[in-house]
């Protein structure tokens, strides 16, 4: 229940990781303004408190896509843990951590000299063999400022003939997955920004979304059927998992960094975004992934999320501008 006041009101009644994006993407408050609310992200709130569970050598829960005290067990009987580095640096790039603050340089220089990929002891910033997790390390590895052109030139190599990507690839998969898809081109569009991207990191990229936008973001491309009923709730946080919001998300970033067109193939996607608003204007969390967390950032399934809502009313703002 939203008690008083708008939804704005109400999302900047709330942690400085949502209140610094509500004013840079929501009310147009000035860059100094936006900017001084995205420092706080460091000593308050959600981002202070994951910071706070970093390990002395600069990874969380001792591991890199695992914590050091996994028992393959607990993914079976209680879903995949979260806490480890991997997952804890997308949620800082989530929350907006500033990329140039002294905790910031520390912590991925820490990261690049002690941690090591599970599967087969890479340094970290050399990536590991899933396009998943490659994506996730390329894209956070660029905000914060790692040079991790060799990955994306590994996962450029990687595309497969439909346009996109598929982390079962080494299995002897030669379809596109939109989850891995997703993963990859949130990794080479950050790329794209920092860089300036290569011509075939941007060639990839563009096939990647012609993947998704021939699906119009969740149909099977044979039958028009949606391609799982889950791509149309509303995840958070994602992980690894993909949703429309997600993609609708990525193809506005896409748009606002490139200064591409609105594809008319978004719209079916808008739509239902549109269709999902609450009575009182918010959106809902609509599911969210089992498994052991640092800490909850949203009120619970079939609640209104400040997270989900922030993304959808960006979306709609940038679509109908």
């Amino acid at each position: 229940m939203i008690h008083s006041g708008s939804v704005i009101d109400w999302l900047l009644h709330s942690d400085p990781s949502i209140r610094w994006q509500v004013m840079r993407d929501l009310i147009d408050v000035p860059e100094p303004e936006w900017a001084a609310e995205r420092t706080k992200v460091e000593s308050e709130g959600w981002g202070a408190r994951l910071l706070s569970y970093q390990d002395e050598d600069g990874q969380w829960a001792g591991g890199s896509f695992v914590p050091a005290d996994f028992d393959p067990r607990e993914w079976k009987e209680h879903g995949q843990p979260w806490t480890a580095t991997t997952f804890s640096l997308s949620q800082l790039r989530e929350f907006g951590l500033n990329p140039s603050s002294d905790r910031a340089k520390r912590t991925v220089e820490l990261i690049g000299a002690n941690a090591r990929w599970d599967e087969g002891g890479q340094p970290y910033w050399e990536g590991e063999v899933e396009e998943c997790i490659n994506g996730r390390t390329v894209a956070d590895g660029a905000y914060f400022g790692v040079d991790v052109s060799s990955i994306v030139d590994r996962l450029v190599g990687e595309r497969l003939d439909d346009g996109g990507w598929n982390c079962e690839r080494l299995n002897g998969s030669v379809r596109s997955s939109f989850a891995s898809t997703i993963n990859v081109l949130e990794g080479l569009l950050e790329y794209e920004r920092a860089t300036g991207g290569t011509r075939q990191s941007q060639e990839a990229r563009r096939s990647g979304e012609e993947y998704l936008l021939e699906r119009n973001l969740f149909r099977r491309l044979g039958t028009g059927e949606p391609a799982d009923e889950r791509f149309l709730r509303f995840l958070h946080p994602n992980r690894w998992r993909y949703d429309v919001l997600r993609a609708l998300d990525y193809f506005r970033f896409s748009a606002m960094l490139t200064g591409g067109d609105r594809d008319p193939r978004l719209g079916e996607a808008i739509g239902h975004v549109r269709s999902r608003r609450l009575e009182n204007g918010t959106w809902p969390l609509d599911w969210s992934l089992a498994g052991r967390v640092w800490f909850e950032v949203d009120d619970g399934q079939g609640e209104p999320s400040r997270w989900v809502t922030l993304r959808a009313m960006r979306v709609l703002r940038w679509w109908e501008s």
